[in-house]
């Protein structure tokens, strides 16, 4: 029996396990993406990484809030004197106040070198927080608009099946054939109606995607596979207990399909 070994994804395209550890997943993609770039690109461009920060409040998803104690605040009530040697003096308690920690979302930029450094793609790797209600996804909504509005390419990736899709295409305008559990979205800024979409089935490896740059400019490759199997390699993840579901957990075929592989590879 063929057995994995315990370095290498088992799987040939993304991996759904590593769909729960996406904080970690998300910041390594984007290093990685922006490193894969950087040498393809003209001289007079750069692949930068920048992030956007925000704060989910109460009344909104709570998926991806990072707790951090934020406030100590004390009463200044005068102490009880004790009734007996050894007592503790009438303490009062502490009020801790838990607030959310900000949450901190890269992505990557191609800009034009020098002062000012014009952005002319960008490349985002969506998150659960791009996806569900709440103050992440009004923030993304708007840099769409906003990619749409300053003529900048926007390149969409989305590796994850937790939440409803976000991507700046309709959902009913994604034909058929790429309405699959991970799918990839380019909008070039001097076309912003038209789309290319790339389809991403579990079963398959993850696509080689085309990322514009400046019209009449030849595109660059960003080779999504490697970007996945360099995550989990680096990130130490052959400790997934392989005999519980991925969460979410996959159906039908796709679960089928995969307790097969994860059989074959010894690790069930």
């Amino acid at each position: 029996m063929a057995t994995s070994d315990g370095q290498s994804n088992p799987f040939p395209g993304m991996n759904p396990y590593l769909e729960s550890r996406w904080r970690d997943i998300h910041h390594r993609l984007v290093t990685y993406a922006a490193d894969q770039l950087g040498p393809q690109l003209p001289r007079d461009l750069r692949a930068r990484i920048d992030e956007r920060v925000f704060v989910q409040t109460d009344g909104q998803t709570d998926h991806e809030l990072y707790p951090d104690v934020r406030v100590v605040q004390r009463t200044h009530r005068a102490p009880v004197a004790s009734s007996s040697p050894g007592e503790f003096a009438g303490l009062e308690p502490i009020v801790v106040e838990v607030m959310p920690e900000p949450i901190r979302e890269g992505f990557v930029e191609i800009v034009e070198a020098g002062t000012g450094e014009k952005v002319v793609t960008i490349v985002e790797f969506l998150s659960p927080s791009n996806k569900f209600p709440g103050v992440g996804h009004e923030q993304y909504r708007r840099k769409q608009q906003d990619c749409r509005e300053s003529h900048t390419s926007l390149v969409e990736i989305d590796l994850t099946r937790n939440g409803p899709r976000a991507m700046a295409i309709p959902e009913q305008s994604v034909p058929q054939r790429c309405q699959t559990p991970y799918r990839v979205s380019v909008m070039r800024g001097w076309a912003p109606t038209k789309y290319e979409l790339y389809s991403a089935p579990l079963r398959r490896r993850l696509p080689d995607v085309r990322i514009p740059l400046r019209e009449n400019e030849p595109y660059v490759t960003l080779e999504l596979q490697p970007l996945i199997d360099q995550a989990y390699r680096n990130g130490g993840y052959d400790d997934i207990d392989y005999n519980s579901p991925p969460d979410p957990p996959l159906a039908g075929e796709d679960a089928a399909w995969a307790e097969e592989l994860l059989k074959s590879r010894g690790l069930r």
